[in-house]
């Protein structure tokens, strides 16, 4: 029994490697069950200064504040809205910045367009370096619903900035290492634990309580079942582990060539704070936080909350896991564009998530004075230039050569209707870990294709 544990495991880990992270994050390898999360998380540069302005933003309170973010400089800096607001920030260490209009307009310029008829494909969030709210709407928004926003947009006052975007806002659905059902296929997101049985922390819309989820396509491998969702409203589930404890690298996360990240614990993500992302489609990206509590309208209904990115993502990234110097911050609800032409990405937070399910991240604990170098990605962006992913471990048994299976063939679950294509069973291609620019072309036309 043993032994065809550890055999599941390395299967399992192959995948990741193979696949990156796409969906729900890695599956990660499962962790022992003597593994306890540490009681201490290691404070990155990025979580210093984003202490400190939320610190500021509090004490100040909503009415002379309207929010923080982390500065091209990587010092903290904060919207204030009176001149002895801004000399208190100073004073402190940080620096501000003279606005308009406080959080307390913010806040009640989103009430008010919570409040209208719901509009599918429409999504807004707080620009605080702009001191705006922006609502975009997608090509599927149609010319008169967005007119009717364009003029309520105008009613609530000058700083609601209006943008239409390409490409839809959807779930991205996939799996990076993948866990398989008839209803799509899906990655984990992190490991978690409620102290008697270990998780999968993964994407809501990755399928409804009951899902059943494998490893393989042929059914053979039974990862665990869904035994709590949220979506929509929130974007997260929980999938039991079939024997109830995960195993041997449950705290790494993989980025694809064998490497993966250590998950040493997890926190709320900052404005210009640098990210990355890691899926089987598009492979390790990077990118940072343009907003924090967004609002996205998906077809199949609203979900809040979320983190607000630029880092790119495709079909198949869906559900994977954003962290940053080894911290976790989100799992990859939805978006639009794609990693060609860039695109906004949104992320349930990792915290929220864990908070409202009542569990705890399985975290490693990195040795002292490692010095293994972390996995880079390119086109960095953000804030602290020096922010890399976390530090770099090898995922044990992976191989870049296997493929990745896609097939679903279990007919005992039926997935959610956002991941059912016209009712029917839906197959998806198997392919190998895209790495060229043309079989990435290839995946997301077939993908686009199957949606449509």
């Amino acid at each position: 029994m043993r032994h065809a544990r550890r055999r599941v495991v390395r299967r399992v880990t192959r995948l990741a490697a193979v696949g990156g992270l796409l969906l729900g994050g890695t599956m990660v390898t499962r962790a022992m069950a003597s593994e306890t999360p540490a009681t201490s998380v290691p404070r990155t540069y990025a979580q210093k200064a984003g202490d400190m302005g939320t610190g500021l933003v509090s004490r100040l309170g909503p009415s002379r504040t309207a929010g923080t973010w982390i500065g091209y400089d990587g010092r903290p800096v904060v919207a204030v809205t009176d001149k002895d607001a801004a000399a208190e920030v100073q004073k402190a260490g940080a620096k501000a910045k003279v606005v308009s209009h406080s959080m307390n307009e913010l806040k009640s310029a989103t009430t008010t367009l919570r409040s209208a008829p719901r509009v599918a494909g429409t999504a807004w969030a707080m620009d605080y370096r702009t001191n705006q709210i922006v609502v975009r709407g997608d090509s599927t928004v149609s010319s008169d619903d967005w007119s009717r926003m364009t003029r309520m947009a105008s009613g609530i006052g000058s700083f609601v900035r209006m943008e239409r975007t390409e490409g839809t806002f959807t779930p991205r659905v996939n799996g990076a290492q993948a866990i398989l059902s008839t209803g799509g296929r899906c990655s984990a997101g992190f490991n978690v634990t409620n102290g008697q049985s270990d998780f999968i922390l993964t994407a809501g819309h990755c399928g409804p309580t009951g899902s059943i989820w494998f490893e393989d396509s042929k059914a053979t491998q039974r990862v665990g079942k869904t035994v709590t969702q949220s979506f929509p409203g929130n974007d997260f589930s929980l999938v039991q582990y079939a024997d109830g404890k995960a195993g041997d690298g449950s705290a790494v996360v993989s980025v694809g060539d064998g490497k993966g990240v250590q998950i040493t614990g997890a926190a709320d993500a900052t404005v210009g704070q640098r990210v990355f992302r890691s899926g089987s489609t598009s492979g390790l990206r990077d990118g940072e936080v343009t907003a924090l509590n967004a609002t996205v309208n998906y077809p199949e209904g609203t979900v809040t909350g979320l983190i607000e990115t630029n880092v790119c993502a495709e079909p198949g990234d869906s559900g994977g896991p954003m962290f940053s110097e080894g911290i976790a911050l989100g799992l990859t609800s939805g978006g639009s564009g794609d990693c060609t032409s860039g695109g906004t990405t949104f992320f349930e937070p990792v915290t929220k998530a864990l908070a409202d399910l009542d569990v705890k991240l399985l975290v490693a604990t990195p040795a002292a004075g490692s010095g293994s170098p972390a996995p880079t990605a390119s086109g960095a962006q953000g804030a602290a230039g020096s922010t890399s992913p976390g530090s770099s471990t090898p995922v044990a048994g992976g191989t870049t050569d296997e493929p990745l299976l896609s097939r679903l063939t279990d007919s005992r679950n039926v997935g959610p209707g956002l991941l059912l294509i016209a009712g029917s069973l839906v197959a998806l291609a198997a392919t190998r870990y895209i790495r060229s620019e043309q079989d990435r072309k290839a995946y997301r036309q077939y993908y686009s294709a199957t949606w449509n």
